[in-house]
This record gives structure tokens, sequence and C-alpha cells, in this order.
């Protein structure tokens, strides 16, 4: 696999870096797909941006950045316009995934802070593109002045990539708490753990249908011995390997799972339209090899697949704003740098 250009991809898991060979974004960002979106928005200018989300009221965003001074990942709230950007994490160890309650007074991310305020050692790229399962990451309930008011998680091992489903205040997480990587939901609280996936195999970055009947995961499922081992032993170094991803749908209990893409590929941060009849998701599929990753649109059954962007860079986390009109994204569209990914929004059309 070639070497990549430093993109921020988030396994949910921290804001990864992929190292892909260097190839000119700017001569890659010609030609955009134009039926779904318009009136496109840059809301961050410069540095790494990544997983920005709404606020239930649609008038704020929280994501997280590399800026500040900070060496890795912190968690920030801005306005929906881009203005107002302030931290609201603790500034210590690597932070992800964060996510607006209900009432729009408190949000959820995970954090290594009690492990270590150090940003913790990237993997060893000598083995590979691999992604850290970092064993120090809880998932924190806080207000959206940043002040922690519980720690949701304590069990030994990786639990992060939270979202939460306003109408039924569940959150739905990856945990190692079983010995693999699951997919699990719980109160907003803490309370009523629930092990939702079960197939030895990476399960993550899930989320709920608006209404809390479906959820929708990304996984890898090593379909041999020989990648069963390997999955195994990089798990015990809290390691993972990220380029073969598909996509699953299941009841929001975890029952009647199903795979939807078969691409071979990396597909990844899928995300329910707002009626559940459609998955927003990126993947490389137009090239597996390629760090070029793009906006796709899939019926919950696997058919229908539509692209929505051909930025020709990295262009990932979609989420619709509370109202379905808007979507935000982040994107290496018009970066000044290869390091360069900006959060943006557009119209849904």
């Amino acid at each position: 696999m070639r070497k990549l250009l430093c993109t921020t991809l988030c396994l949910g898991a921290a804001t990864f870096l992929l190292v892909f060979e260097s190839r000119s974004q700017v001569q890659a960002q010609t030609q955009v797909v134009k039926t779904r979106l318009a009136n496109l928005r840059q809301l961050t200018h410069g540095g790494e941006n990544a997983e920005a989300y709404w606020a239930p009221d649609g008038k704020r965003l929280i994501f997280q950045s590399t800026r500040d001074g900070h060496d890795c990942d912190q968690q920030y709230i801005m306005n929906a316009d881009g203005s107002n950007p302030h931290l609201v994490s603790t500034g210590k160890g690597v932070t992800t995934c964060g996510y607006f309650l209900a009432d729009g007074k408190h949000i959820l991310y995970a954090s290594t802070h009690e492990g270590s305020a150090a940003c913790p050692a990237k993997p060893d790229r000598s083995k590979g593109y691999l992604w850290a399962v970092y064993p120090d990451f809880d998932i924190y309930l806080a207000e959206d002045n940043g002040k922690i008011i519980k720690k949701l998680t304590n069990t030994p091992g990786y639990d992060a990539e939270a979202t939460i489903n306003w109408k039924t205040h569940r959150i739905i997480y990856t945990s190692m708490a079983s010995g693999d990587l699951d997919v699990w939901s719980m109160n907003e609280d803490g309370s009523d753990k629930k092990q939702l996936t079960k197939a030895e195999g990476y399960d993550g970055g899930a989320v709920f249908s608006r209404d809390g009947s479906q959820m929708v995961w990304r996984a890898y499922r090593p379909d041999t011995p020989e990648k069963l081992d390997l999955y195994r032993s990089l798990l015990k170094e809290n390691l993972t390997a990220p380029m073969k991803m598909e996509l699953f749908v299941a009841r929001s209990d975890g029952s009647a799972a199903k795979r939807i893409t078969d691409y071979g590929c990396a597909s990844f941060a899928p995300t329910f339209t707002p009626d559940g009849k459609k998955i927003l998701f990126a993947s490389n599929k137009h090239n597996c090899d390629s760090s070029d990753f793009e906006l796709y649109l899939i019926n919950t059954d696997g058919t229908g697949l539509e692209q929505v962007t051909s930025y020709g860079g990295f262009t990932s986390f979609p989420e619709f704003s509370p109202d379905g009109t808007r979507m935000a994204f982040v994107s290496s569209y018009k970066g000044q740098s290869k390091y360069e990914f900006n959060v943006f929004t557009a119209d849904w059309k």
C-alpha cells in the first residue's frame, strides 16, 4: 500500500494520521458533485480539524482539533458559522468523538487525560498502517463549558467512539470490556451497559437512527485463520489494522445484523439520513490504495449506491443538522497545506 500524506482519519478512537504517498491535493481538488450539496461554507481555516457534530438546536458544533499549542486533539465548541471556537476538554492527553446531549447543555467525549497528561505515543509505522486503541481512553460526561461531571466508563482497556440518541438517551460506543473491540450501549449516566456486537473483530464508529430503532457501524471481520491471528496479536499491543472496513446495519439492540457494503476497502463514519432510510458514509472504494475518501449515500439494505462528493482529497465525518436541511463534514478541500483538514457545512438537497 502506498505511503500516505498525513490525513486526519479518526477511527473514532482518536484522530489518527494516515501516511499515504504525497499527492498534490490542489491538483486533486478539481470537480465536485453538486447534486446533493449547495452553499458550501468553510468554518475552520488551517490545522487539523475533525468530527464536527451538531448541537440539538443547530446553533453550535463540537469538534476535535489540534491547535492552540496542543500536540494532539482536544475538544472545541464553535458557533454554526465558525465563530467563537473555544476549548471544552482538559487540554491533557488526547480526546476524540465529542457529542452533545439532548439538553444542549452537556457533552460527552473520550479522553486519555487520566492516564497521562502527555499525548500518547503514535503506532510504530514499521509494522504497516495501524490504528492505536489506547487503553487509557474512557468516556466522560461534561457541561458544555468543559466542567467534567462524571466518568461514564471504568473497565480496563479502550472505551471511546461514543454518540448518543437524543430521543432514547442511549449512548452507543466501542469498548474492550468483553476482551474484544465491540459496540456497546449505555444510559447517559453510564448505567445499564449492554454489549451489542459479539463477532470477533473490530466493531466501532456506531450511531443510532434518529428514531432509535436502528444502528449502523463499521467492522473488520477476519475471515481466515491467518487474519484472525494477526488481529489478535495486534490487539494485545492495543493496535488494529483499519484498511478493510465494511458497514453493518442492525436493530438498535444489535439483532438482525446485516452487512451493507462489500468493497474490500475502508468504509467508515456512517450516519443515517433523518428519515432513517439511507446512510451517508465515507469510503475510498473508488481506489482502495488511495488516501482519497469521498462521501457516498446508500440504502439501508445496501442498494442504490450514490457518490455525493468528488473533491479528490480526504472528505469524511458527515452529520445532518437537527432540522435535516444542512450537513457538517470535514475535508481537505481548499487546504493550503497537505496537513490541513477543515470543517465545512452545506445545504442538503
